[in-house]
């Protein structure tokens, strides 16, 4: 009677669990499918059993790797944390993380394994938003270095603390001073005359402050 509750309430765990859940025989064959993995995929779970998992719902790139993860888990080793792509009824992509684990019967044999997953597309997409913008984010950083190289005036930047952080092949060409020999030093005490440290530092302090000057000689 109580491995019949416990049987029970198993069975009701998995249905109405907000994960997509799955459980595959020795074969390979699905044996559960839970409501989430039937939402998310569009194949009910009378569509869903007695189907080979790998063959029916994986793409052939994650094939292997994905029957790598069921074969080990059916040996007896569990896999935590695998992310693998399932193509629903519509054609679209569903990003999934996957646990893999080993079922087994009250005796211990291996009868099959249990998959639970979690619905990681908007996470998937998110990162590879954000790669691409780092990539556009790189390109343009390139395009900026190379802009500032070439370009046919002295050009420097300096930090928060006044000290050259930039200084363009011009601007070693009018001082005489190269890039390597500029880049640390302050700029004011280093390259301004003394005469103009004053000016020049408030220029740059109002820079610093957010307020940009043009045409300062």
């Amino acid at each position: 009677a109580r491995s019949e509750m416990a049987l029970s309430e198993l069975n009701l765990f998995i249905e109405s669990a907000n994960a997509p859940i799955f459980g595959i025989d020795s074969n390979g064959q699905i044996n559960e499918w839970n409501a989430q993995a039937a939402l998310i995929t569009g194949y009910s779970k009378v569509e869903a059993l007695g189907n080979n998992l790998v063959e029916t719902y994986i793409d052939d790139e994650y094939k292997a790797s994905v029957s790598d993860v069921l074969a080990r888990a059916l040996a007896g080793t569990n896999t935590a944390n695998y992310e693998f792509p399932i193509y629903s009824r519509g054609g679209g992509r569903v990003e999934i993380l996957l646990n893999a684990t080993t079922r087994r019967d009250v005796e211990g044999t291996i009868t099959g394994v249990m998959g639970v997953g979690q619905d990681i597309t908007l996470l998937v997409e998110q990162r590879a938003l954000a790669a691409r913008n780092n990539a556009r984010s790189e390109m343009a950083l390139s395009e900026l270095n190379l802009f500032i190289e070439s370009a046919n005036a002295p050009i420097f930047g300096i930090d928060p603390n006044g000290r050259i952080n930039e200084c363009n092949a011009q601007a070693a060409l009018i001082t005489g001073y190269s890039k390597i020999e500029a880049l640390g030093n302050n700029l004011v005490e280093t390259y301004i005359d003394d005469e103009y440290k004053a000016s020049v530092s408030d220029v740059l302090a109002r820079a610093l402050a957010g307020t940009n000057t043009a045409n300062y000689e």
